[in-house]
């Protein structure tokens, strides 16, 4: 009878993500992984990942699906009616509960390196998912005032805001150096209005332009 493979995929997984997310995407190789693991087999990773890309995307899809699902909910009771802030809540409550554990703060630490993906999120990939594209696809109709490149642009800027201030929260909580200041829905109501300022700001036009003689 051939062996389980469960409990190897699962070791793999979980000690590429820890390494992933103190190390670092591309600093971290996989005979790293394969050691922090236990596995001499020099291919487990690729027999059951074929990839260490494959490894990332596995551990993208394993916190994804249940974020997206709560995403999902917290959506469904605010349609059609919902303002900017519960749309912007709808993504940030579900992603900020990662920071209660230690694999979920990795993955919090590990989505704040995939900047180079953010500008691709109407397109289904791991890490992504169906009701995150649709309250994103609605704050991009918002103010309607303003041109839909800003408004295009100021969706990615939250993307990027939103990830970064989780992951290192993540790190913060994760270190024990310092307490936290804000305890956790108070960081989350704190985030939520500062990403609802990024979309909600007025454009007040071009700023002074330097010249060489003002350097």
């Amino acid at each position: 009878m051939p062996r389980d493979g469960t409990a190897t995929r699962a070791r793999l997984l979980r000690e590429a993500e820890r390494l992933f997310a103190r190390r670092g995407l591309y600093q971290v190789t996989v005979r790293e992984i394969l050691e922090a693991a236990g596995q001499r087999n020099v291919s487990a990773l690729t027999y059951h990942f074929g990839s260490r890309e494959g490894v990332l995307d596995a551990i993208l899809e394993r916190h994804n699906a249940s974020t997206d699902a709560a995403r999902g909910r917290l959506y469904a009771g605010m349609r059609p009616t919902a303002s900017t802030r519960d749309l912007v809540a709808a993504l940030v409550v579900p992603y900020a509960a990662h920071v209660s554990s230690a694999e979920g703060r990795d993955y919090l630490r590990i989505v704040a390196q995939l900047s180079s993906r953010f500008n691709t999120w109407r397109e289904p990939n791991p890490g992504t998912g169906a009701n995150l594209i649709e309250i994103l696809s609605r704050l991009e109709e918002r103010p309607a005032a303003l041109p839909l490149a800003i408004r295009r642009e100021r969706v990615i800027e939250l993307i990027m805001l939103m990830t970064v201030a989780l992951a290192e929260r993540a790190r913060l909580v994760e270190s024990g150096r310092r307490p936290v200041e804000l305890d956790e829905p108070t960081f989350a109501a704190n985030l939520t209005d500062v990403l609802v300022g990024i979309l909600e700001a007025p454009l007040l036009g071009p700023l002074p332009v330097l010249t060489n003689d003002d350097e």
